[in-house]
């Protein structure tokens, strides 16, 4: 454990931090789960709607630092191509 006072403060603050990085990191989850449901379902007017969702909670957490950019992105890339190929179908 810390013993100076810098350094217990930065303890702190990781704690807090962390915690907030969890509930991002659970939502980004959640709602990337829902949109793979929605795409597995075969519903295309579902998957748009999360997609839309999941896009802005994806770069979010990118903004935030919680996910790294490129991750983020590809993570929507990835997903906007699922969306496309079962709304083509």
């Amino acid at each position: 454990m810390a013993n100076h006072k810098s350094a217990l403060k930065r303890h702190r603050q990781s704690l807090r931090r962390r915690t907030a990085n969890r509930v991002v990191r659970s939502r980004v989850g959640t709602v990337v789960r829902r949109l793979r449901e929605a795409i597995a379902a075969g519903d295309s007017d579902t998957a748009k709607r999360e997609l839309v969702a999941a896009e802005s909670i994806l770069g979010k957490a990118a903004g935030k630092g919680v996910l790294h950019r490129s991750t983020a992105s590809r993570q929507t890339s990835r997903l906007a191509r699922q969306v496309a190929r079962i709304s083509s179908n």
